[in-house]
C-alpha cells in the first residue's frame, strides 16, 4: 500500500538524488518515477487474495478523510553517520497517515498479515545502502539538507502496488486505487 508522489515532487527528490550520488558510494538509488510512500509492504500477494486484500484496504480507507502531506527533509535510519536507508521525511499530514496506517495493520491483519513490530515513520525511501559503513560526506550533506521542502502532496487515495524485480531495479505498477472517504 502506498501513497503515489506528484510529479513535482518527485522532481525535487530527485535533484537532491544527482546531488547526493556522488558522496554515495554502494548507495542503491530509487528513480524518481519510482519515488512513493510505502503506507503497509505487503511481500507477495497471490492473484486469488487480491479481492480480499482490496476489501480490507476500503474498510480501513472509509475511515479516513483526505489530508495533505508535506514531504520535508532528508535522513538516514539508523542514522545519517552510519546509514542504511536514506529518506525524505514527512512533516505536516504525519498523524493522520499514521493513523491510516494502523487502521490498515489492523483490517489486513484480519486476513493473516502480520502486524507492523515497529512504529509508522512516515517516510519516502530514496536510497539504500549496499554495504553500512561510515560515509562523513554523505553524512554531513544528509545534515545540511535536514530542513528541505520537497513539497506538498494532497492524499485522496491509496494505492494498492505491485512491484516486478528485475537487474535494472524495481518496475511498480498500480493494481488498486482505493479512495479516503471518510467523514
Amino acid at each position: 500500500m502506498a501513497v503515489l508522489l506528484d510529479a513535482a515532487v518527485r522532481a525535487r527528490v530527485g535533484r537532491v538524488i544527482e546531488e547526493l550520488r556522488p558522496l554515495g558510494p554502494g548507495v542503491a538509488w530509487v528513480i524518481p518515477d519510482n519515488l512513493h510512500l510505502t503506507v503497509k509492504f505487503l511481500g507477495g500477494v497471490e492473484e486469488t487474495r487480491l479481492a480480499d486484500v482490496t476489501a480490507a484496504i476500503t474498510r480501513a480507507a472509509c475511515r479516513a478523510s483526505s489530508f495533505e502531506l508535506a514531504v520535508t527533509g532528508v535522513g538516514a535510519f539508523p542514522s545519517p553517520t552510519r546509514p542504511r536507508v536514506l529518506w525524505a521525511g514527512v512533516t505536516a499530514g504525519a498523524t493522520p497517515l499514521t493513523g491510516l496506517a494502523g487502521d490498515l495493520d489492523t483490517a489486513l491483519a484480519e486476513l493473516g498479515f502480520p502486524r507492523e513490530d515497529r512504529a509508522f515513520s512516515p517516510h519516502v525511501t530514496f536510497g539504500r545502502v549496499r554495504e553500512p559503513r561510515r560515509q562523513p560526506a554523505l553524512a554531513s550533506a544528509l545534515v545540511a539538507a535536514a530542513a528541505l521542502d520537497f513539497g506538498r502532496v494532497q492524499v485522496t487515495k491509496l494505492s494498492l502496488m505491485r512491484s516486478d524485480l528485475s537487474p535494472r531495479g524495481a518496475r511498480y505498477s498500480e493494481l488498486a486505487a482505493i479512495p479516503l472517504t471518510g467523514a
